[in-house]
């Protein structure tokens, strides 16, 4: 029997989470390069480019599951079963699950800024620039709080229960744009991702 857990969307993004331990590691090594600033300049300025904006983003405008790499399926194009989806997205639950989340890269990133020093000798061969190590650090721990919060949001959604999202109201196809961020080309269908799909998710 199909159900809500069978779109494929909620597992592709589910999948990403792969990427975040090495997103974690190139954070890591990049923070090793050149000498610190103090502290209290750097790991505001690397919370500020790394956490906040996808804090903020998912409080305010979660991201929109129903899209891949710069492609993003219209709204009107979305199923009911679809938008039911969506609107799980928008719970009081899931805010907090994204808040969680935030604390916990936080704390991660306050790790990996204590220990980086101990890679100092992996990262000889780098320029020893410390913008430069900052700059990277702060986009690759962009990345990782990113493949490790819409993981999270994902799993939620999976785990909800099927009488629950029997009764969900479907998210409102006018509201979708300005409820959610919705990245990249806005199409009608992507079938180069799902080949064998209905309508609604073939492109082209």
């Amino acid at each position: 029997m199909k159900t809500f857990r069978d779109e494929t969307f909620l597992w592709i993004h589910l999948a990403g989470i792969a990427l975040f331990p090495a997103l974690v590691g190139v954070t890591f090594l990049s923070l090793a390069v050149g000498n610190n600033f103090p502290y209290l300049f750097e790991l505001p300025l690397l919370m500020g480019i790394s956490i906040l904006p996808i804090l903020l983003m998912q409080l305010s405008r979660p991201f929109d599951i129903f899209s891949i790499l710069l492609v993003s399926l219209k709204p009107e194009s979305l199923s009911e079963e679809q938008r039911k989806i969506l609107t799980l997205f928008q719970t009081p639950q899931h805010k907090l699950v994204s808040l969680i989340t935030a604390i916990i890269m936080l704390v991660l990133l306050w790790l990996l800024y204590r220990l980086a020093p101990l890679a100092t000798g992996v990262v000889w061969f780098l320029p020893q620039w410390r913008v430069l190590g900052l700059a990277i650090a702060g986009i690759a721990f962009l990345g990782s709080n990113l493949f490790f919060q819409i993981p999270l949001s994902v799993l939620r959604v999976l785990i909800t229960k099927e009488a629950k999202f029997s009764q969900t109201k479907p998210y409102s196809v006018e509201k979708i744009k300005e409820g959610f961020t919705v990245p990249g080309i806005k199409v009608g269908k992507i079938k180069w991702i799902f080949p064998s799909s209905s309508p609604a998710n073939k492109l082209g």
